[in-house]
């Protein structure tokens, strides 16, 4: 196990910035996954690490020993890809000694390791077949026992299951969280999908366009969004924004979305009145929507039950809406749902600049 820190790392191509420098500590048995969208530049980052790329600028470091310009082989990191990687000439044995054949380690401690990382993953039965002749979660736990072998200080997984379906994702995913549980070694891993994040990690690192938005831990990020990018990429169904304004009635303050009014909560109420007239973003997740025979209709687009909840697709006061229900929904496409809001749960966004408003509502 080991630590990792990139000090003001950066990476570009000609011109093309890819990665804006950046700090980054994970710490020594973490798990962390770096999630974001398309183009941010995780997967690079994730390649700097394993030394597949070549740094613009800045250092990396592994309990605090720089390993900037030490070859791949010489980094005690494995990898494993989302494309397998596996040597499709050899068996599955054979693809799990081949890094142990390289270092020479000794014949009967080769096959020890196998047999116990093919009993780990399942696969002890599968060691005399070739690539072609395994289903892709079996390929993937092959590639995973090819790294586990290894026995690397860093693990790093770049979207090993993105090209499972989703049965296999669950289990798949439910194991390599079991793994790091069982050996405690750092992991880094990157994915687009936020539901992974929440459920693998320890520490998420948001990213966008080559920078670090947000970082911390999984529930921490989900109930304080640093901003309006944050609070729509992390949550599934995402978190629903709406127009707004601070606006008193009958002396209370509270906040006026549409024809729609909502009182706010008591701590505040000092603030509110301060701001009085200010246009805001009003964050609620799709869960903190409800019935209210006294609130706005919403058109009901589409219905999606799941038999545990029901997914509700609305429009409401021109603005499309989620909202989230336990159990099953009597409500129909076309119909109408009055809702309100439990306002306890909001989350309010600087109109303009898509920040979070901390300093004077949550302090």
């Amino acid at each position: 196990m080991a630590s990792v820190e990139l000090v003001k790392v950066a990476k570009r191509y000609g011109k093309q910035s890819v990665l804006h420098p950046l700090d980054l500590t994970i710490p020594d048995g973490s798990f962390t996954v770096l999630v974001g969208p398309s183009g941010c530049g995780k997967s690079t980052l994730l390649r700097l690490l394993a030394g597949l790329e070549t740094l613009s600028d800045g250092a990396i470091l592994m309990d605090k020993k720089q390993i900037n310009d030490l070859d791949p082989a010489d980094r005690d990191i494995a990898m494993v890809f989302q494309s397998y990687a596996l040597y499709p000439h050899l068996t599955v044995a054979e693809n799990l000694a081949f890094h142990m054949q390289v270092k020479k380690v000794k014949r009967d401690e080769q096959k020890s390791k196998i047999a116990r990382i093919a009993a780990i993953l399942g696969i002890d039965q599968l060691l005399q077949r070739y690539p072609r002749a395994l289903s892709g979660g079996q390929r993937q736990r092959v590639a995973m026992g090819r790294a586990m072998v290894r026995n690397p200080q860093v693990f790093l997984f770049d979207e090993p299951l993105s090209n499972l379906d989703a049965q296999l994702r669950m289990e798949l995913r439910a194991e390599i969280k079991s793994l790091h549980q069982r050996f405690k070694t750092t992991m880094v891993y990157v994915t687009h999908d936020q539901v992974e994040a929440m459920t693998l990690a320890d520490q998420i690192v948001v990213m966008k366009d080559g920078v670090i938005v947000q970082q911390g831990a999984p529930l921490a990020i989900y109930d304080r969004p640093v901003n309006t990018f944050v609070a729509r990429f992390i949550g599934s169904p995402p978190m629903n924004l709406l127009n707004a304004v601070f606006q008193q009635q009958n002396g209370l303050p509270g906040l006026l979305c549409g024809a729609q009014w909502f009182a706010l909560p008591l701590r505040w109420h000092t603030a509110a009145q301060q701001r009085e007239g200010q246009a805001v973003t009003l964050g609620v997740r799709p869960h903190d929507l409800i019935c209210d025979a006294s609130g706005q209709p919403a058109l009901v687009k589409i219905v999606e039950i799941t038999g545990e909840s029901t997914l509700l697709h609305l429009e409401w006061q021109g603005s499309p809406l989620h909202m989230q229900l336990a159990g099953r929904s009597e409500a129909t496409p076309g119909g109408s749902l009055a809702i309100g809001i439990n306002t306890q749960k909001i989350h309010l966004f600087d109109a303009e600049k898509g920040e979070r408003l901390t300093e004077v509502f949550e302090h």
